[in-house]
């Protein structure tokens, strides 16, 4: 995802540190250990986008804690907008790779774990950035429970058979394989912009739910 680039939006996200941070000291944070440490349940997306799938969780579930992981800065501001607008407190939003802040997450490890239209880095030289590689599975055990549910969303074909590869190879059980989404769309769906765009292009959504440990 690539947008205009706004040389104010890190300020703007530091202006609101109770909700998101830009730098792996900041999680040090008294109110982002308490976050943290908390006992309640947690799920977090990585690669949140402009936000709207999270935030709408954020909002359909305030028993549940959110966290929303965005590499870019002026996405990442799309994010807290919608936060501020809807007066969300169940949610906190973290502008880092999540490479480096496993660490911090492994304290109280989360429930589930959302991966949606994630960049398919199709060129062969580039399959170790894929967020379905088994370097990225490695970082994500470290954090996720053992019976954490993994879901993941693509309208990208490829990046879908490579991910049931990658997946099944690490260890992961299928719950669920979805391979026409919207054909008979599930109730709990939530379409992210980016699923409705391509949906809307005549785009088939895949989407599938796993387990490390079924």
């Amino acid at each position: 995802m690539r947008m205009r680039n706004k040389p104010w939006a890190i300020d703007y996200l530091n202006q609101h540190s109770e909700i998101v941070v830009t730098e792996v000291d900041d999680l040090q944070q008294d109110v982002w250990q308490q976050f943290i440490r908390s006992n309640d349940i947690k799920h977090i997306e990585v690669g949140s986008g402009m936000g709207r799938f999270i935030t709408t969780l954020a909002k359909q579930n305030p028993n549940i804690q959110y966290i929303s992981v965005e590499l870019d800065k002026n996405v990442m501001v799309r994010v807290l907008d919608k936060v501020l607008e809807q007066n969300l407190d169940n949610i906190r939003l973290i502008c880092l790779p999540i490479e480096e802040i496993h660490d911090y997450l492994a304290i109280n490890p989360l429930d589930q774990l959302y991966l949606n239209f994630s960049d398919p880095w199709p060129k062969n030289r580039h399959e170790k950035r894929r967020l379905t590689h088994h370097n990225y599975l490695s970082i994500y055990e470290k954090f996720l429970k053992d019976d954490a549910l993994i879901q993941f969303k693509t309208d990208n074909r490829m990046l879908f058979e490579y991910s049931l590869i990658s997946m099944s190879q690490y260890g992961y059980q299928f719950v669920d394989i979805n391979l026409h989404v919207h054909d008979r769309e599930p109730d709990d769906n939530i379409r992210t912009e980016y699923e409705e765009k391509f949906s809307s292009k005549g785009s088939r959504i895949y989407m599938l739910k796993a387990k490390l440990n079924e």
